[in-house]
């Protein structure tokens, strides 16, 4: 803990957490309290016995020490088992009433015909000019087995010269196609790679949309690690099947389908073996598609799983040590990798059940075509150059078949990160704005009342009235309902009942960008973004001007540490340029409320990441700038409290005293004890 002075009075204690030896930040007899806590607390297995290795929970048996049979039968049930808990993970996961939802599969169909129709041009040349170089490619094999043929007819007839000229003039016709075909595939490259780029820059422009339009209060209903998942490696998996995935799998379609025509027009029974066995393949890919989808979600969501804990684990490192938890989150840990490594399982048997299937389906038509052709020409039925043709268009046919299938594959892994990036989009609003205005900067709230989970409210019934450029500072013990309300007084929230009006205008019937002119929050999470000091003081204000951002920077006391910096307003900040303290980050956060000029201000711990020392500072050179605003200052420091005009003591949800500093005092009540207890 911290005196109002700022110096420490924490004793240090030998933790007896299992983990390595470190140092808590608690009394002795609390910190072995914490950790018997926790290793008393029963941990339930992240995954059932049933998905271990037979043999696995033995001592001394092995896998290797079952027979083949049962660890067949065992293979089996444990994919099966996946398989349920996929569809599970799915299921929860579409119908989530709290954190972030999933959309279903026709949705990115309709969201990729979207995109695809906004660029019409560039998908019809990336038709025509595959089509044509397959055409091209295409017309080689027919021109070598009919070159093979008459070669045949002219040395049996005796026609030697004719032969050789014959496959002269074939030579340089083939040169030519290959050349035509270089120009179409250069010409279908190119046009598929423009295309590929302008569709991923509109489907992100689309994620950056719907994540913007996040309400709020389902973005804090879902897990650090579930957001960042999705902005991050959803994003990147996205990319990658809309940049590589979709115009190869268009490439690959046309291919085979031009093939599959020529095949057959050069001889329907010499193309049966590749259609038979490319439709019984075609069976295991619907198989596949039915499956892969659900265990490629469950995928990401392990990997949301994970990042969740990591997050958690690092932000509250100093949380960790001190109540000695490290061993415990290290267990957590363990059972997000299990987790997830059950969820890659799984995926991988599909992709093996498929490809084993893939590998019979491409060796088996060589063979058969080549039995077929010399039952075929033994019979009469069948040239040489028919066989030779056939052949040529085996090997062509299967080449991009295969692509095919591996372009399904990644594009199954790109529609469940889309379908996870598009269930952004799917969270309804939680406003809708109206046409009515406020009459005045007067802020009333009345009956609030608010629960994060049905039938728990955390707020019961609390009216407040703020008179116009009041300081009403709210102070209780962590937990008690203090920054719930301030998000309710700022717009953040809807109250479950009740409402917070401003100039007798319900604060969430606002349009956003208007909301934040009459009512701004500041909390003690802030962000500095990439781009320039000036960049970053303007996002409150588009268009300000340099004598604008000065005077904000003025009023929080950083102007003079921003002009010494190399480039002043220009010096770039964010990652990988000039690093900012939290502190002097904090107080770009504050030049942007300047700069917004709202008439309210609600603190939320606005100066916690500071030292005491500065935040004293900070806070002093607010005060000029405060005057004439209403203010709400939530705090745990109590000084913030004395200078205060009112005092509002949250207890339990509820306002348990409501006055000015020296008359709780005097009342001896609630903020009493809390006030000696900070000066003692």
């Amino acid at each position: 803990m911290s005196r109002p002075d700022g110096t420490a009075t924490s004793t240090y204690a030998v933790s007896t957490d299992p983990s390595p030896t470190h140092v808590s930040l608690l009394p002795p007899e609390l910190a072995a309290e914490s950790a018997r806590t926790w290793q008393g607390a029963s941990h339930v297995p992240a995954v059932p016995d049933e998905l271990r290795l037979p043999g696995s929970g033995e001592p001394g048996a092995s896998a290797a020490s079952v027979g083949v049979s049962e660890r067949l039968a065992a293979l089996r049930r444990r994919h099966l088992l996946r398989e349920r808990r996929a569809q599970e993970f799915v299921a929860d996961t579409m119908n989530a009433r709290k954190g972030l939802p999933i959309a279903d599969n026709r949705s990115v169909v309709r969201f990729i015909g979207r995109l695809l129709g906004q660029e019409r041009v560039l998908v019809i040349a990336v038709v025509v000019a595959n089509a044509l170089a397959a055409t091209a490619g295409l017309l080689v094999p027919r021109l070598l087995g009919e070159l093979v043929d008459s070669t045949v007819n002219d040395v049996r007839a005796g026609r030697v010269d004719s032969a050789l000229a014959g496959a002269n003039t074939a030579a340089l016709v083939v040169a030519g196609l290959v050349l035509v075909q270089g120009l179409f595939t250069l010409a279908a490259k190119t046009s598929s790679a423009v295309l590929g780029q302008s569709v991923l820059a509109a489907a992100r422009e689309y994620v950056v949309r719907a994540i913007l339009r996040l309400p709020l209060s389902r973005v804090e209903s879902a897990s650090s690690g579930d957001l960042v998942t999705r902005v991050t490696r959803d994003v990147g998996t996205m990319s990658e099947s809309v940049r590589w995935a979709l115009p190869e799998s268009i490439v690959a379609t046309i291919t085979v389908v031009l093939t599959l025509v020529a095949m057959v027009s050069n001889s329907v029974v010499l193309s049966l073996p590749s259609i038979i066995l490319m439709s019984l393949a075609l069976i295991q890919v619907r198989r596949y598609l039915r499956r892969a989808s659900k265990g490629y979600l469950t995928e990401s969501g392990t990997y949301s799983r994970i990042n969740t804990t990591l997050t958690e684990t690092v932000e509250g490192a100093r949380t960790v040590e001190a109540l000695g938890l490290a061993g415990h989150r290290l267990r957590r840990g363990d059972d997000d990798i299990e987790v997830s490594g059950q969820a890659e399982r799984y995926t991988m048997t599909l992709r093996n059940l498929l490809f084993a299937v893939m590998d019979v389906a491409f060796s088996l038509p060589r063979v058969l075509v080549l039995l077929f052709g010399a039952v075929g020409y033994a019979q009469g039925w069948a040239t040489l150059g028919q066989i030779t043709t056939a052949i040529l268009y085996t090997e062509a046919l299967w080449g991009p078949f295969d692509m095919l299938v591996h372009t399904v594959d990644r594009v199954q892994v790109g529609v469940a990160s889309t379908t996870r990036l598009l269930g952004i989009a799917t969270v309804p609003p939680d406003r809708e704005a109206g046409d009515e205005q406020p009459s005045g900067p007067e802020l009333v709230g009345s009956d609030l009342r608010y629960a994060y989970r049905a039938g728990h409210d955390v707020l019961h019934g609390i009216d407040l009235s703020l008179a116009t450029g009041e300081r009403l500072a709210i102070v209780g013990p962590s937990g008690s309902g203090k920054s719930t309300l301030g998000r309710l007084l700022s717009g953040i929230h809807g109250p479950r009942t009740g409402s917070v009006r401003v100039g007798g205008v319900e604060l969430t019937s606002l349009p956003l960008d208007q909301l934040r002119t009459e009512v701004a929050l500041v909390t003690q999470e802030h962000h500095v973004f990439i781009g320039s000091v000036r960049d970053n003081v303007v996002l409150a204000r588009e268009g300000s001007s340099d004598d604008q951002v000065r005077e904000a920077l003025r009023a929080v006391d950083a102007l003079g540490w921003v002009e010494r910096l190399p480039e002043g307003l220009d010096t770039k900040l964010g990652s990988g340029h000039h690093a900012l303290t939290p502190g002097r980050a904090q107080q770009i956060a504050l030049a942007r409320l300047i700069l917004a000029d709202p008439h309210t201000i609600v603190l939320d711990e606005a100066t916690s990441l500071i030292d005491p020392r500065t935040a004293r500072h900070l806070e002093g050179s607010m005060n000029a700038l405060l005057t004439g605003r209403t203010v709400v200052a939530i705090a745990h420091r109590l000084h913030t409290a004395h200078d205060a005009d009112r005092i509002a003591v949250v207890i339990d949800g509820r306002v348990a005293e409501l006055g000015s500093h020296d008359e709780l005092v005097a009342r001896d009540g609630e903020y009493a004890a809390l006030w000696r207890a900070w000066t003692s």
